[in-house]
């Protein structure tokens, strides 16, 4: 009866351990990411919609025609759809009228019916399209086929203001607007979601090392052979036939969870904002560093040269230039081998270089092979 209970106790702790162990491995890595967050699935991306088209019911603002004869044109053409004809040869200021250019992103799966947003902007020199709205505009994807019809009264955030002396202000960009679903799709675009036997993830970042951890993770889950790297990007996977069997079997695959490769050491300098970025895993080969700046001053002034009395001479301004050089005493400071981001940072500070030093010291740096990484000027 005692050993009976000794092996029921003994399962039960057995039981219990299995349990832990199928938990513990539920729990997703440090830092892990999910396959919808770090991939997509090839043939399956939203489509670019392009369109030209008029926007009408401007108060002044629209455009010149005597400097955009095209946007009278487009208007008689417009009108001429409607069996009203323009005047042959007739020049004519429209002012209110402006010929725009309205651009749509359409979604993956997007059915006939439903509604995209929209941005216009203008193609000529309408000074503002506040108050416009859109005429009825085709809207066409790459292979020239209409996707979309757009109209509807335009959202414009700037504003520009002019007085009567020709003075002006202006506050952001009035001469670009939204439609919030401006347009309505009319035609499906097809994607490969359903065809072959297989799908493909492309990882969003190439990285050799995400690729074969996410076919890992796709084989552990769902069984070995089921998923094969085909290069840094691409993943490929066996997927059902059945269309509602491989949404499921989709759902299932973009919630795994996998632990990215580490990006390469990296140094991002912005030329523009003097905005610098380094990486975790930047490291500086032994290196001793002396950085200082000349100041230069030019100043002009002038003074008054006076002849000797009782002489024939004139009395003059004389242009006096003064130049004054200033160096600023420059602190060396030592990076040794393997130096860190911490350290580097650390290094900066002491010596109060500016993002403009800091980047000069980067790119002596990496000049000397002593920056184990990749300098990059964006």
């Amino acid at each position: 009866m005692f050993n009976q209970q000794r092996k029921q106790i003994k399962k039960s702790i057995v039981a219990s351990i299995l349990v832990a162990m199928q938990l513990l491995m539920l729990v997703a890595p440090a830092h892990a990411d999910r396959v919808k967050d770090i991939a997509t699935l090839n043939g399956v991306q939203s489509n670019q919609l392009t369109g030209v088209g008029l926007v009408t019911g401007l108060d002044g603002s629209g455009d010149q025609t005597t400097q955009a004869p095209f946007t009278a044109e487009s208007f008689a053409a417009y009108l001429d759809q409607f069996g009203i004809p323009m005047p042959a040869g007739q020049t004519f200021q429209l002012r209110n009228v402006a010929i725009v250019s309205v651009q749509a992103e359409m979604p993956a799966f997007t059915k006939p019916g439903q509604n995209i947003d929209i941005t216009v902007s203008s193609l000529a020199n309408a000074a503002s399209l506040r108050g416009g709205t859109l005429e009825r505009t085709l809207l066409t994807g790459i292979d020239g086929e209409v996707y979309a019809i757009a109209q509807g009264n335009l959202v414009v955030g700037g504003l520009g203001v002019q007085g009567a002396d020709g003075s002006s202000i202006t506050i952001n960009i009035p001469s670009v607007g939204r439609i919030p679903g401006g347009a309505q799709t009319v035609r499906e675009v097809l994607t490969g979601f359903n065809v072959g036997d297989h799908i493909t993830f492309n990882l969003k970042r190439a990285d050799f090392t995400s690729a074969r951890r996410l076919s890992k993770a796709i084989n552990d889950f769902m069984g070995a052979g089921t998923a094969e790297a085909v290069d840094a990007v691409s993943v490929k996977v066996r997927a059902p036939a059945d269309p509602q069997a491989r949404v499921a079997y989709v759902s299932e695959l973009e919630n795994i969870q996998i632990q990215q490769g580490e990006a390469s050491a990296r140094v991002i300098v912005n030329s523009r904002t003097g905005t610098i970025v380094i990486g975790e895993h930047v490291r500086v080969s032994p290196a001793a560093i002396t950085h200082g700046s000349l100041s230069v001053t030019i100043s002009e002034s002038f003074g008054v040269s006076q002849p000797a009395p009782f002489s024939d001479g004139e009395t003059v301004v004389v242009p006096q230039t003064n130049i004054n050089v200033t160096e600023e005493d420059s602190r060396m400071f030592l990076f040794d081998a393997g130096t860190t981001l911490s350290d580097i940072v650390q290094a900066i500070n002491a010596v109060g270089a500016a993002p403009g030093d800091l980047a000069a010291i980067l790119e002596a740096l990496k000049q000397s092979g002593a920056l184990r990484a990749d300098l990059i000027v964006i």
